[in-house]
């Protein structure tokens, strides 16, 4: 499931499956991330991405028993259901990470290994019809000690159906895919048997997915409130301790529950804080662990005694999602690629990127990210000349520096969390746009009700936010790229055609690996060419962190192991 995000490189940040994110020449634009020197070199992206990861690897017994990780948010969770469409974002899961049950594990090459403290097997076992069987921990329990069982999976299918338009879901994940969940051999197995294939079933409840009780899952009213003021039963080696709304603060504590290995740290302490002031509180030690976003800041943490830089590819990108509605000023698909072409996708990257990575260049796929298995240059590439030529024949005449068309002007308006380097990519865009005689404003939004006041109800022309991905790279391209209008999920833009949604559901029900990636590289290309967003930049993956934390920092695909993490004795 791809998770969105609006948080600066965390910034609003949405789920998504893998695929969970990009280019000018930068106008004389020179703001933090374009200067560099050979010390400050980065390493990030490159045809490595998958296989790396850095969190300084220690064994558990070079750790000091307790202690408290300091983290940062940039805002309080709006929906602790990271299913519904307003839980639905990246900050949001990574808090639930230590807390909620997911099927698989992946290393940094992304392989797959069964969660073993919740399942001891999740295995294909019929492909005509398809059924999936998931056999769970005997000793798995939620924290109020109700056991979990089958009846746990089978709700949450049934509610991520898309079955009862009542139940406000993020992604279906698959779920519609599946005719029936049954009792397996007892309460501890649960067999799912679709009606028609679906490729990504592995992802079901792994990577950006997770299982949640069936007294969240249950009925509509549950799925979507029950969850909005607190967390519910949880089944991690962490539970929500206390939360302070007022006070921007969250404790998760040891779960007296847990049957798993006992975590090394007491406490777990996330702070709402916007994203300027995580390096000033990294360096006066009031947090332990920080994303970067820009040369500068990871200089900041290089000079700084006590702190290391850690860096591994990451799987966020960067994107450019258009409003396509009805009565939009893109609501034409043919403007939409036009502007497209004019964005110097390059030039964001370069200006954005130069130091953080080895050789920046832009994102050219919207399902697969730079390295992994199936990514391929779909892009429309830069070309303003034939942006221009392309408005004029539709109309779009310049008067003065700004088309209009039956009198109305070409201006759009780009929506993005106020960060500064959202506001350094925008001022690109708006210069190039600015070429081709098109108008940009730029307008700032709070992190606080970014996705559900903002994105959701399409309040934007061009909308800026970080798509966050896991291992399962098909599993987000019909909650992203499929349009039904009764049934949006993460079609924000609401962009799409019957054309493409055959396509794509052709696509997840490939189970051939190879040809499921041809597929999904048309899903792509057809992506790029109406005009549905247009993908910048991946993550570099850049960290700051104490020195004496261990086995956490920069992850690339794999998961953390929270037992393990903690401080060096």
């Amino acid at each position: 499931m791809r998770i969105r995000s609006n948080r600066a490189l965390m910034g609003p940040t949405r789920m998504t499956a893998l695929r969970c994110v990009v280019p000018l020449v930068a106008i004389g634009l020179i703001a933090s991330g374009c200067g560099t020197d050979e010390t400050d070199s980065g390493k990030g992206l490159s045809d490595a991405l998958g296989t790396t990861s850095d969190i300084n690897p220690k064994d558990v017994g070079e750790l000091r028993d307790g202690g408290n990780l300091r983290l940062v948010t940039t805002t309080f969770p709006a929906n602790w259901n990271t299913l519904s469409n307003d839980g639905n974002d990246g900050e949001i899961a990574d808090i639930e990470r230590p807390l909620i049950p997911r099927s698989f594990d992946t290393d940094a090459a992304g392989e797959l290994s069964v969660n073993r403290d919740y399942f001891t097997d999740v295995a294909l076992t019929g492909t005509n019809p398809q059924q999936v069987t998931y056999t769970i921990n005997p000793k798995a329990v939620w924290s109020d000690g109700t056991p979990i069982t089958w009846e746990d999976i089978r709700s949450q299918a049934e509610a991520l159906s898309g079955a009862d338009k009542r139940f406000l879901i993020a992604i279906t994940n698959g779920f519609e895919f599946v005719d029936k969940v049954e009792r397996g051999v007892d309460d501890r197995q649960a067999v799912l048997t679709f009606k028609h294939p679906y490729a990504e079933w592995r992802g079901q409840f792994a990577g950006n997915s997770s299982l949640f009780p069936k007294s969240v899952t249950a009925n509509p009213d549950s799925f979507n409130h029950s969850l909005v003021d607190a967390m519910g039963p949880s089944a991690g080696p962490f539970l929500v301790q206390s939360t302070d709304r007022s006070q921007g603060r969250i404790v998760l504590g040891r779960n007296p529950k847990w049957w798993g290995a006992t975590p090394k740290l007491d406490t777990i302490t996330i702070s709402v804080l916007d994203h300027p002031a995580w390096v000033g509180a990294l360096q006066n030690n009031e947090v332990d662990l920080v994303r970067l976003n820009s040369i500068d800041e990871v200089k900041t943490v290089r000079n700084t005694h006590g702190l290391a830089l850690r860096r591994a590819p990451g799987n966020r990108w960067r994107h450019i999602t258009f409003n396509g509605a009805p009565g939009s000023i893109l609501a034409d698909p043919q403007v939409r690629v036009a502007i497209s072409k004019a964005i110097d996708r390059q030039g964001i990257a370069t200006a954005t990127q130069n130091g953080l990575v080895e050789n920046p260049k832009p994102l050219n796929n919207h399902i697969f990210l730079q390295g992994q298995e199936g990514y391929r240059d779909n892009s429309l590439g830069f070309d303003p000349a034939a942006a221009a030529s392309e408005l004029d024949a539709l109309g779009w005449k310049l008067n003065g520096d700004v088309r209009e068309k039956d009198g109305r002007k070409l201006v759009i308006r780009d929506v993005m969390y106020n960060d500064p380097l959202w506001v350094q990519v925008a001022q690109i865009i708006q210069q190039n746009l600015a070429q081709i005689g098109v108008q940009l404003t730029i307008d700032t939004k709070p992190g606080a009700g970014y996705f559900t006041d903002v994105i959701q109800p399409g309040d934007f022309d061009a909308a800026q936010f970080i798509f966050q991905g896991d291992a399962f790279p098909l599993g987000g391209i019909r909650q992203i790229y499929r349009y039904d209008p009764n049934d949006l999920q993460g079609n924000y833009g609401r962009i799409g055609s019957p054309e493409l949604n055959d396509l794509i559901d052709r696509t997840l029900s490939e189970l051939d690996p190879k040809k499921a990636i041809e597929m999904a590289n048309e899903v792509d290309r057809k992506v790029f060419e109406e005009g549905h967003s247009l993908t910048l930049t991946q993550s570099d993956g850049s960290f700051g962190a104490r020195t004496d934390l261990a086995n956490i920092g920069s992850p690339g695909l794999a998961s953390y192991d929270y037992t393990k993490i903690g401080f060096l004795k």
